[in-house]
C-alpha cells in the first residue's frame, strides 16, 4: 500500500521528481481532475520516450484530488494502479483526464484517459476539447495514448499526520501549477537515485530519500512505478514497457526498495514479466507486485 499525498505547494514544498514534471492541474468538479505535464526530460525514460511510470505518477496525483474530496474526512492510500495501451506521446503535453468511477465505504476507484495534447498547452481548452468529443470519440487534435485504472483504500485521517487542513475541494475550478519547466540534470533514473545491481533479473535499489517520498514519509507509488518499469526494461533490452499493473501491499519502512523480476512470456513482438518490490532493509517485506508488458521500441 502506498499512501499518496496529492502534490501541492502546501503539501509538498520540497523539490522532488514529481515537482520536476511541472504539472498543471484543473479540478473540474468533485469527481474529476484534469492534469497536464510538458514533454521534457523530466518525464522521459532513458530510452527517450515518455515513461509509463511517470504517466502513472501523474494519474496517481490527479486521481487523488477528487478521491480525497469525496472521501473527506478520510485519507486515501493507493492499492492498485494500472496503465494499458500506452502509445507513444511524441509532442505533448501529456494529458491525463482523471474521473471517479465509484466511492464505497472502504475503497474508491478512478479511471483515466491519457492523451497526447499535440501542442495544446491551455488546460481549459483541453477540457473543452475533451468535453466536446464526449466519452466515445477522440477529441479533435488530440491522440489517445492509454487508459488507466486506480483503486484507493480509505484510511483514518490520522494516517496522514499534519495533513488535517489539506482539502483539495477548495481548488475546484482553479488552474494550478505545481512548478515551471526547468532543465534537469541526468536521466530520470539518475534523478530518482535508481541503482542497477543485476540487469538479468531486473534488480534495482532505491533509497528512501526526500526526492522520492511524499508528505507522510513513504516512497511515492509513482517512483516505484518508474522503478518497476526500469526493472522490466533491463531484463528485456530493446523493448519498452507499455502496460503496467501494480498491486501495492505495504510501505517502505527502512529501505532500500529492491526489485526482482521474472519473465513469464517471450514472443516475437512482446514480452511479459513480473516484478516484485521488497524492502531490503526490513526482512525483504514485499511492498508491491507488478505485471509489465513490453513491446518493440518504435
Amino acid at each position: 500500500m502506498s499512501p499518496e499525498a496529492a502534490l501541492s505547494p502546501e503539501a509538498a514544498p520540497r523539490r522532488s521528481f514529481v515537482g520536476d514534471a511541472a504539472l498543471t492541474e484543473l479540478i473540474v468538479s468533485e469527481r474529476r481532475c484534469l492534469m497536464t505535464a510538458p514533454l521534457t526530460d523530466a518525464v522521459r525514460s532513458p530510452g527517450g520516450s515518455v515513461s509509463p511510470g511517470m504517466i502513472l505518477t501523474i494519474f496517481d496525483v490527479g486521481a487523488s484530488h477528487p478521491t480525497m474530496i469525496t472521501c473527506r474526512p478520510d485519507w486515501t492510500a493507493t492499492q492498485d494502479i494500472s496503465l494499458h495501451g500506452a502509445d507513444p506521446i511524441t509532442e505533448g503535453p501529456i494529458v491525463v483526464d482523471n474521473q471517479l468511477v465509484r466511492v464505497g465505504k472502504k475503497v474508491a476507484i478512478a479511471s483515466a484517459a491519457v492523451y497526447d495534447g499535440h501542442g495544446v498547452d491551455d488546460i481549459e481548452k483541453l477540457q473543452w476539447l475533451i468535453d466536446q468529443a464526449g466519452p466515445s470519440a477522440a477529441p479533435a487534435g488530440l491522440t489517445r495514448a492509454g487508459a488507466g485504472l486506480i483503486s484507493f483504500a480509505r484510511l483514518p485521517r490520522a494516517a496522514a499526520a499534519g495533513m488535517d487542513d489539506y482539502d483539495p475541494g477548495k481548488w475546484i475550478g482553479q488552474v494550478r501549477h505545481t512548478g515551471v519547466p526547468e532543465p534537469v540534470e541526468g536521466s530520470l533514473h539518475e534523478r530518482l537515485g535508481l541503482r542497477l545491481l543485476e540487469p538479468r533479473i531486473g534488480q534495482f535499489d532505491l533509497d528512501l530519500t526526500p526526492s522520492v517520498t511524499n508528505s507522510i514519509g513513504t516512497i511515492f507509488g509513482g517512483a516505484l512505478a518508474v522503478m518497476i518499469e526500469a526493472a522490466a526494461e533491463a531484463m528485456r533490452p530493446g523493448l519498452a514497457a507499455t502496460d503496467l499493473q501494480i498491486h501495492f501491499l505495504s510501505q517502505v519502512r527502512t529501505g532500500p526498495a529492491r526489485t526482482t523480476g521474472t519473465v513469464l512470456r517471450d514472443a516475437g513482438d512482446h514480452s511479459v514479466v513480473t516484478v516484485q518490490v521488497t524492502d531490503a532493509g526490513h526482512d525483504n517485506q514485499i511492498l508491491a507486485l507488478a505485471t509489465v508488458t513490453l513491446r518493440r521500441r518504435q
